[in-house]
């Protein structure tokens, strides 16, 4: 059976339109929960960012041309691409990024639910017949694409994080520049290369950029790039912004998230435990929606961690390419470093363990801490790691202040058995997203995504949303003949 990385055209190469050395050298890509070498990727440079770009310019007016049906053909097309080659992105998606086999069938109906959404858009009405203010003359504001995007994504979610700003930008007549993760840049950079390369993108429009700081930072500095598209962590986001603020390009951060779920008294155990599990142990904790913070009532919170806890210990860990396992590894030492540092600072500072704490290789048990206070680092630091912190509180005020402490604003869940009630907190709670009587891990792609503060410049990501995202306004008016002016 064909595949669509069939032979080794793209090994050790990036891609420009076609697969080509990149002056960057190249990396293996490992598979974290064995340590084998999977692939040879090629990577870029500062050199190759500017070539990409300049064509890129280049390239781009001609697809803008392009009238909107037929970009929303190419689209679609990449869609049933997708569809029929499914298995083997989500065989990428568990070996290179550690997912469960759940996980990875997930991400790849979310990056189909992407392309149905964008291929929607170009057949959509771009613009508005404005009053004129004289007679004689037209008056019209329309949608333009911006030019050039650069999308710089991640290791969690690589193949959604890449697809969901590449596709709607592609749609509405951008080109794009995408740098992916060196550590998932096969799922998020050589099969989105090759997907649309079957689906017939004309060259020069879409670039897949593999590399470290280099090529990321000379993608946001480059005159020719009109958009910096990031997902990563706080840190570097204001970065970005910084820099990207001194050539003037628009900017979109999707950030980091300490993200709270709230349980009050009234709500149903045995259900809000299952939220909180799925919440903090899917995909290891390693995303940024994850449920970082439980927040619960002091009247239930004894039954909360008894059966938080006994999930916990029942999920098992291990190689999800071979075993049927409930979580994977972490993506790297330096992760795992990270967790088992919080988790042990934590203890040390008066908190409990009720299960985990422990590692083998890169495998980190799914863990639930008790006795968790505000100024302990498991509350206050983004952990990404499978790790579930139970903060009790005595009443629902307290459980809002509880979670609005904190430079976070992504997205927060409320448990409860009143709807009035969850209404009722969801509008005093800081975060972009807010979902009551759920977990904290949801996506639509016809959603708005998007967090404020630390959790990044609003809601960015829907198909809606991408109107605003990837063009801008341009005013236009026409008349039929010229007139003269006073002098």
């Amino acid at each position: 059976m064909s595949t669509l990385l069939d032979g080794d055209d793209w090994q050790g190469r990036i891609f420009t339109g076609e697969w080509v050395k990149g002056n960057g050298g190249t990396s293996a890509t490992v598979e974290p929960a064995t340590g084998v070498t999977l692939a040879q990727i090629g990577l870029a440079d500062a050199t190759d960012v500017s070539e990409a770009t300049a064509r890129a310019r280049a390239a781009q007016p001609e697809w803008a041309a392009v009238i909107g049906p037929e970009r929303a053909a190419l689209i679609r097309k990449a869609a049933a691409i997708l569809a029929d080659n499914r298995s083997e992105f989500e065989t990428w998606l568990i070996r290179e990024g550690g997912s469960v086999p759940g996980k990875a069938a997930f991400e790849v109906d979310l990056v189909l639910g992407e392309l149905w959404e964008a291929a929607a858009l170009p057949t959509q009405p771009h613009g508005h017949l404005l009053p004129a203010s004289e007679s004689g003359m037209e008056s019209i504001a329309k949608r333009v694409p911006l030019g050039v995007v650069g999308v710089i994504s991640p290791w969690n979610f690589p193949l959604v994080l890449s697809m969901r700003a590449v596709v709607p930008a592609l749609a509405l007549g951008n080109a794009v520049v995408l740098k992916p993760d060196v550590q998932t840049a096969v799922s998020g950079g050589a099969l989105v290369a090759r997907l649309f390369e079957e689906a017939g993108l004309p060259a020069g429009l879409l670039h897949v950029l593999p590399g470290d700081a280099e090529p990321g930072a000379a993608l946001v500095e480059d005159p020719n790039v009109a958009m910096i598209s990031f997902t990563g962590s706080t840190a570097v986001g204001r970065e970005i912004g910084a820099n990207a603020g001194r050539t003037l390009k628009r900017v979109s951060l999707e950030l980091g998230g300490n993200n709270a779920l709230i349980v009050l008294d009234d709500a149903d155990i045995e259900v809000a435990s299952s939220a909180g599990a799925w919440g903090s142990f899917l995909h290891q904790g390693q995303v940024c929606m994850t449920a970082g913070r439980h927040i619960v009532h002091e009247n239930v919170a004894d039954e909360y961690l008894e059966r938080l806890a006994k999930r916990a210990h029942a999920l098992p860990v291990g190689d999800p390419n071979t075993q049927q396992v409930g979580l994977g590894p972490l993506i790297n030492e330096n992760q795992l470093r990270r967790v088992d540092r919080i988790v042990n600072e934590t203890v040390d500072a008066g908190a409990q363990l009720r299960a985990g704490g422990n590692y083998e290789g890169l495998f980190y048990e799914p863990t639930v801490l008790a006795g968790v206070t505000t100024d302990m680092p498991a509350f206050h630091e983004e952990i990404f790691g499978p790790v579930a912190p139970v903060v009790v509180v005595r009443n629902a005020d307290e459980a809002v202040e509880v979670a609005n402490s904190t430079e976070y604003g992504l997205v927060a869940a409320v448990q409860t058995a009143s709807l009035e009630r969850g209404k009722e907190l969801a509008q005093r709670l800081r975060t972009g997203i807010v979902h009551v009587n759920d977990q904290t891990l949801n996506n639509d792609a016809y959603a708005p995504f998007g967090g404020t503060g630390a959790s990044g410049n609003g809601a960015r990501f829907g198909s809606q949303s991408s109107w605003d995202e990837f063009t801008q306004w341009q005013w236009v008016t026409y008349r039929g003949t010229p007139h003269p002016f006073p002098f």
